[in-house]
């Protein structure tokens, strides 16, 4: 209703509301503003008495004509006022002038009387007073962020209710808001702008001819109220009246009659709008389905051609292993065959140097012999490489590629097919071992729903959003590192070429609290020797060489030792944690990638980013155990040497995912122990 009680002039509810000759309403004060000129030497028709409720100016003292007799009205359209409504300057003052409604455009022209002519719509006023005071009871303001106090202001403009403090700040009397009219909220609007009682406003009309005498009969010919003195000496006195409280139930009545059909119109169109929103519903479910299971297929397509870009860079990594390894071995063979050729000339320059003949002559032979010995090794090939740098492999990927690009939907989709039915988890095969899950599932399979495959999803652990962990035909899958200590929720469901169906009943999975793990022979360098199903590790290498654990962690508190199995000429192995892409060729924490603690017989210090801190008494001999606490809560690392604390250290950057870690060389030998519990009664530093 809010739209039917403001002016389509000033967009404000309406004040003195005039009724023009279409039955449309404006505000007096607009209806000044929208007089337009009309061509002079046409003398209107007086046909409207004053009315003693409006005081105007000579301006409003005009003829009204029909809108067949002025014919030159106009109603332009114009961005200077709030509606549209071409606004003349309140000094124009013409005898010959009409009005034009805003929003049928019909023009009527004005008699002497002006706007005086109109009546002024009381039941509208009255309407638009209640509506204020209803809206005005106890209205706090819209803007406080805490406590909103009572409102003092309401921008008719804006809509919005504002306190003093609110009102100063948000909507200053300035700039583009100074033309917004702002009304107190308890503000009844009556004649002059004063506020009065609701009673006032609901008076008896006054017939506009008669100005102290109320309206009594209905002027069925004119439709409009009359007096008896009309009926008596006016222009009504010929036509068809009849008593006002008749003919104010009967068109009640009318009225009454008429709004049932509108309502059963009103009522079928909020059907029609419940259908449409319900349809927008359905096509925004659809899309998204059709979107996953779109995602899911061109998933699948990338899962399968990512597995066979895995085996092809494994063809390649063995074909690069084994040029290298033999450019390497021909590298070592050929320096030792130089260092021993080169260190013999050496010494047969210095035997010839010699003045001793006997002396020389007893070793002679046998040095000739031994030159042409190993002049003979320099055979033809020994100084040509026994591989190429070139890789004799050569992929086609022009047919693949041309039907990925052809890759389009098939429009003869089967009407019968339906989404597949939620999977059902099998509990008894699906298991946790150390920090990876096991789940199973199967689903009933029918001509109707198919299925092309199956979307895993599991939350983070920590009771999060679901993530997508797996898409593909199999009914069992496996997911690896994960954290340990942790419950994790998974679900499934399946989907075929018509969408995506439910999902299945969520299973509850928790990982192990401890972590087990052993040494990774795949990353690790290539002189480390694992052995003892890779827990025990020793290394070809007088230089340091890193190996690192097969488990990853990324938060929780997690510990594991090493047992030092031997140790000979007084090495320095480092103990810790790094990054998947340490160096392995140098001592565990010379780089920014590991944190580390390495230690001799007598002392050891902490290490990250060849910075050395922390130097602390004691060291490790043969049968020692070394112990590493990693606290990913506290981004802390804590050593152990025979149960002594050392430590925490809260190194830089300790954040992300990070593997166990050891530095050897072939001085030393280390058993890892795992799965065990964290030391209690720690030293906090």
């Amino acid at each position: 209703m809010d739209e039917e009680l403001k002016c389509p002039v000033c967009g404000s509810l309406f004040k003195d509301p005039i009724l023009l000759p279409c039955s449309h309403n404006v505000c007096l004060a607009c209806a000044r503003n929208i007089i337009v000129q009309t061509p002079e030497g046409e003398t209107p028709p007086h046909s409207r008495a004053s009315n003693s409720d409006y005081d105007y100016l000579d301006m409003d003292k005009m003829s009204m004509y029909s809108e067949t007799d002025s014919g030159y009205g106009s109603y332009t359209p114009c961005l200077k006022s709030p509606n549209g409504v071409r606004v003349f300057p309140p000094t124009l003052v013409h005898r010959h002038c009409s009005i034009t409604c805003p929003l049928c455009h019909r023009s009527v022209s004005l008699d002497e009387r002006g706007l005086r002519g109109f009546p002024r719509n009381r039941l509208l006023e009255a309407i638009v007073s209640r509506y204020q005071q209803s809206r005005s009871a106890n209205v706090k303001c819209q803007l406080c962020d805490r406590n909103p106090v009572d409102a003092t202001v309401m921008c008719e403009q804006c809509d919005v209710f504002y306190c003093t403090p609110c009102q100063q700040r948000c909507h200053p009397s300035r700039g583009p808001l100074a033309k917004h009219r702002l009304v107190p909220p308890t503000q009844s609007p009556v004649a002059g702008g004063q506020q009065m009682p609701a009673a006032t406003l609901r008076k008896q009309g006054t017939c506009a001819d008669h100005d102290t005498v109320n309206f009594s009969m209905y002027c069925v010919n004119c439709k409009t109220p009359v007096c008896m003195q009309c009926l008596e000496g006016g222009k009504h006195g010929s036509h068809d009246v009849k008593p006002l409280a008749a003919m104010w139930k009967q068109h009640k009545c009318q009225l009454s009659q008429a709004l049932n059909g509108v309502s059963d119109k009103a009522k079928d169109a909020k059907e029609f709008l419940v259908q449409l929103k319900n349809m927008l519903q359905q096509i925004q479910e659809n899309g998204v389905e059709f979107e996953a299971c779109l995602v899911a297929q061109c998933d699948a397509l990338i899962e399968a051609l990512t597995r066979q870009k895995a085996k092809l860079l494994t063809k390649v990594t063995k074909e690069r292993e084994y040029k290298l390894k033999v450019v390497r071995d021909q590298i070592t063979h050929c320096t030792m065959k130089l260092r021993q050729t080169t260190g013999m000339m050496e010494y047969c320059l210095e035997v010839i140097k010699e003045n001793d003949p006997s002396g020389f002559l007893q070793i002679s032979d046998a040095l000739i012999k031994r030159v042409t010995s190993s002049q003979d090794q320099w055979v033809k090939g020994a100084l040509e490489p026994k591989v190429g740098p070139e890789f004799d492999l050569t992929l086609n990927t022009d047919p693949l590629l041309q039907t990925i690009i052809q890759l389009d939907f098939v429009q003869s989709k089967v009407e019968s097919v339906t989404v597949p039915p939620a999977p059902l988890l099998q509990l008894e095969k699906c298991c946790t071992r150390n920090n990876s899950a096991t789940l199973a599932w199967r689903v009933s399979v029918s001509s109707s729903n198919p299925i092309e495959g199956y979307i895993l999803e599991l939350d983070d652990g920590n009771g999060g959003q679901y993530r997508e962990v797996y898409v593909g035909k199999e009914t069992v899958c496996t997911v690896d590192g994960l954290h340990f200590n942790s419950s994790y929720n998974a679900r499934v469901k399946a989907y075929n070429s018509t969408g995506v169906g439910p999902y299945s009943k969520t299973v509850v999975l928790k990982t192990s609290d401890v972590a087990w793990f052993t040494f990774d022979p795949t990353s690790a360098h290539m002189d480390i020797v694992l052995t003892n199903e890779n827990q025990t590790v020793s290394c070809n290498s007088y230089d340091d060489r890193v190996v690192l654990g097969t488990a990853a962690f990324s938060k929780g508190v997690h510990y594991w030792e090493l047992m030092v199995d031997r140790y000979d000429n007084h090495p320095d192995p480092a103990f810790g944690v790094a990054r998947i892409n340490t160096m392995k060729d140098m001592m565990l924490g010379k780089d920014d990638k590991a944190w580390a603690m390495y230690v001799d017989n007598n002392r050891s210090w902490f290490m990250h980013n060849n910075s050395h801190t922390n130097r602390a008494e004691g060291g490790i001999s043969k049968g020692a155990t070394v112990g590493i606490l990693l606290d990913l809560n506290k981004h802390t690392v804590t050593f152990f040497i025979n149960k002594q604390q050392h430590g925490p250290v809260a190194f830089e950057n300790l954040e992300g995912v990070f593997m166990p870690a050891v530095s050897i060389n072939r001085n030393v030998q280390v058993t890892l122990l795992t799965g065990m519990e964290v030391p209690k009664n720690l030293k906090q530093q």
